[in-house]
């Protein structure tokens, strides 16, 4: 019984081993112009469906994803390439605002164009320009701050300046009405006090006469 299973076993070792999940290679070079014309006569037969059905028909070395990507972006009838107006390149920033990089939603709201040309024109053109109004518009609000932070400054010194200005203003003059009513006050002093203060201006009552 152990011979026959060690028999066996050797048996099965001989037998070479076939990868049966082996995959066809496909072209994927550059499209050729008869490859071209082969993809659009089948596709006017047939409709543009059924990819992998549609490369066999056609005698295409070629996947089903290659031949969609092709008649999608290269060979469809009503595409447009090139010259994206203001409108559309509006439209690209607002959806892609809302959908962020979903390039085949995009091109769905814009008639015949290609997700592949909006995604390149985004990477080139539009990322760059965003990203170009962004820091000139952060630069020209640290200015504006700047600007009025002085300002707040400058308005904050002149106000201290007056109130100081205002305060010495007028403790010097109510100092000096203060040492005037001090020095006329006489109803402190004697009668004697009294009496050479009334002389003196007799005295100086008769100096200006005489003069």
């Amino acid at each position: 019984m152990a011979e026959e299973y060690s028999m066996e076993k050797e048996v099965k070792l001989m037998v070479p081993i076939t990868n049966k999940s082996s995959k066809k290679e496909f072209n994927r070079g550059a499209w050729t112009a008869e490859e071209d014309r082969k993809l659009a006569d089948v596709i006017q037969i047939h409709g543009a469906k059924r990819w992998k059905t549609i490369a066999a028909k056609a005698g295409l070395n070629r996947c089903g994803k290659s031949c969609r990507l092709r008649w999608m972006n290269y060979l469809r009838p009503n595409i447009k390439r090139g010259n994206i107006s203001d409108q559309e390149e509006d439209l690209i920033l607002r959806l892609h605002k809302l959908l962020g990089n979903r390039w085949s939603l995009i091109a769905g709201r814009l008639p015949g164009r290609t997700d592949n040309e909006i995604k390149n024109y985004w990477n080139s053109h539009l990322s760059k320009k965003i990203n170009q109004k962004e820091k000139q518009s952060g630069s020209s609000s640290t200015r504006e701050g700047s600007k009025s932070k002085k300002r707040r400054v400058t308005e904050k010194v002149n106000e201290e300046v007056k109130e100081e200005e205002t305060s010495n203003g007028g403790h010097e003059d109510s100092k000096i009405s203060t040492d005037l009513d001090d020095f006329f006050d006489f109803s402190n002093e004697s009668p004697l006090t009294l009496e050479w203060v009334r002389k003196f201006l007799e005295m100086d009552k008769s100096l200006c006469e005489f003069h």
